[in-house]
């Protein structure tokens, strides 16, 4: 059954029917689900093991950079005193020419010159449920379709109804991203990586640009390709310009973006630092940022991204291990009120076991990268439970 919404929605359901798979075809399917479960179980570890010894040596350069830097108050001058060494500045950005859209005529003192284009497309949103009815499954499923724009080109081959919602297969204009050649804080150059760190972006108006072509419409932020923006037809475009890092000769962006910068001097470049800890230390950070508060800021990314690769373990093992343990719920599902059982006991064992091995992992980390501070939190709580299993005759015989 179709049926139609107004404006640019529309809507159909479908209805399917399939047999109840048997016993051995559902052994079948878990055994190829304890597959993916072991494939899982077993990268649990190798992430768990990895993150604490990558955060164990991000720390260890991080420390050790703190240590070494050397903040430059003289940015106008390069220093051969400083040559090779970790060095801290800060200043705002220049940029040598503006970069520019010649279709368009878009142009702009910064870094990063984003030209994004988007096409109004149909998109297919499914959604499924499952019943029983008189020994059969039934899977009900609604189709909805909408009309967005959207930044890639959205095929329309694998949609339920194809023949109404047809989209074309590519865009007349293609989005692109700008980046300046040179970048200069003062009288050193950035290094290809500290670039690729400026992505403050922001969206340009368009409105007092005037129309750069016939058929395109300045409205807004965007330049249209349609007949008309206010009812756009599938197919038309929609242009937007987004920029990042506005230097020193642009008046009509707002004011310039100065960055704190931390790298290795090297000539008049800055580059990637190496540390002795194995680390590299390259940062750009927006504003005007003092070492240590650079520094701080990463060691709290650091912390960060050190408990979402725990998580990100955690769960690769629960999944696993459920996975694993899911021809047990196979064996007894003939059986509903055992199965509810089963299905419970089972997601507890997934959890307990999960978060045993997970931190056992952890604690192997701490020990094989910081071993005397493993054995030391080790001797500690050690220590604690014999004290407390001491105390306990004492007080029996007062």
């Amino acid at each position: 059954m179709s049926r139609n919404h107004p404006d640019n929605v529309r809507e159909h359901t479908t209805i399917t029917s399939e047999h109840k798979p048997g016993f051995l075809e559902r052994l079948s399917d878990t055994a190829g689900g304890m597959i993916l479960g072991l494939l899982a179980f077993s990268l649990s570890f190798y992430v768990l093991f990895t993150n604490e010894g990558r955060a164990v040596r991000t720390a260890a350069s991080l420390d050790e950079g703190l240590s070494i830097v050397n903040s430059l108050h003289n940015i106008h001058m390069i220093d051969p005193v400083h040559e090779g060494s970790l060095v801290h500045l800060s200043g705002p950005l220049t940029t040598l020419k503006p970069l520019y859209d010649p279709n368009y005529g878009v142009n702009i003192h910064c870094v990063k010159l984003k030209r994004q284009v988007e096409m109004y497309q149909w998109v297919e949103y499914e959604e499924s449920k499952e019943y029983e009815e008189n020994g059969e499954t039934k899977r009900e499923t609604r189709y909805t379709y909408n009309t967005e724009w959207k930044s890639e080109v959205v095929s329309s081959r694998h949609f339920d109804r194809e023949i109404t919602h047809l989209n074309p297969s590519a865009m007349a204009v293609e989005s692109f991203t700008a980046v300046a050649s040179e970048v200069n804080v003062g009288a050193f150059f950035l290094g290809t990586g500290l670039i690729d760190q400026i992505n403050n972006f922001k969206q340009m108006s368009l409105a007092q640009m005037g129309n750069p072509h016939a058929d395109v419409t300045a409205q807004g932020d965007y330049f249209y390709q349609s007949a008309n923006p206010k009812n756009p037809e599938v197919g038309d475009l929609r242009i937007s310009f987004w920029y990042a890092g506005v230097s020193l000769g642009d008046t009509q962006s707002g004011p310039v973006d100065s960055v704190s910068v931390i790298a290795r001097q090297k000539g008049g470049v800055l580059s990637p630092y190496k540390t002795k800890s194995g680390g590299v230390l390259e940062l750009l950070y927006l504003g005007t940022l003092n070492a240590e508060e650079i520094f701080n800021a990463e060691h709290q990314s650091n912390n960060l991204k050190t408990w979402a690769l725990r998580g990100a373990g955690w769960l690769l093992m629960f999944i696993g291990i459920s996975l694993i343990t899911k021809i047990v719920y196979t064996l007894v599902d003939w059986f509903p009120v055992l199965r509810d059982l089963v299905s419970l006991g089972l997601k507890i064992f997934a959890l307990c076991v999960s978060t045993s091995l997970s931190l056992l992992t952890i604690a192997l980390g701490w020990f094989f990268y910081r071993p005397l501070v493993s054995l030391l939190l080790g001797a500690i709580s050690v220590g604690i439970i014999v004290l407390a299993k001491s105390r306990v005759p004492a007080k029996k015989y007062q």
